[in-house]
């Protein structure tokens, strides 16, 4: 079973504010649970979330500037 967070305990863990997780939770973008008039998000949700959503290095070469 996966670990419930609350929202502050997202933000912690993603380095924002309260109000990024919770905008997350508003437009749908991440899957939540709510348990009673608590909403609580699968720490699995939020890895999939920071996988997602990384980017990786360009593999392209940057021109010189001569």
């Amino acid at each position: 079973m996966d670990r419930l967070l609350t929202v502050d305990q997202v933000a912690d863990l993603l380095g924002t504010t309260v109000r990024f997780p919770r905008r997350l939770i508003e437009e749908r973008r991440i899957e939540y649970v709510k348990v009673g008039r608590h909403v609580r998000i699968p720490e699995r949700v939020i890895v999939a979330y920071i996988e997602t959503n990384t980017v990786a290095p360009s593999t392209r070469r940057l021109r010189s500037v001569a």
